[in-house]
């Protein structure tokens, strides 16, 4: 059975949801307990920071969760997410991300220029 991991700072759309259930077979989510969710989305700035040690429990619980094959979606913080896309690779996870077609609107109101921003999802990619 396929799993997938999610190291995402969102909810899952319905679309993303549907699309890793028939696209990608996978039958079990895995979301981050809140602690870990906190780990993944609030990463600090701090220069020196360390992301081997910095997301060390996040790693233990994919090992812990999934095995060689299974999925992983990736997206947050660039240097979290070059670090966990090469953990899942050295450890024969499959790491993802999801395509999204933006689309753009720009209005006045009130003399304000306002933007506005919608995200479709398109299909899940994986990182190469």
């Amino acid at each position: 059975m396929k799993k997938i991991a999610l190291l995402f700072s969102h909810k899952l759309t319905p679309a993303q949801n549907e699309d890793i259930k028939t696209s990608l077979g996978a039958k079990k989510i895995y979301n981050l307990p809140l602690e870990l969710q906190s780990i993944w989305s609030q990463v600090p700035t701090d220069k020196d920071l360390i992301f081997n040690d910095y997301l060390e429990d996040i790693k233990k619980f994919l090992m812990d969760n999934l095995n060689s094959g299974d999925f992983v979606l990736v997206q947050g913080d660039f240097g979290a997410t070059y670090h966990m896309v090469n953990f899942c690779k050295l450890n024969g996870f499959i790491p993802l991300y999801s395509v999204n077609k933006r689309i753009a609107k720009e209005f006045i109101e009130n003399g304000i220029v306002k933007k506005y921003s919608e995200f479709k999802h398109e299909f899940f990619r994986e990182y190469h």
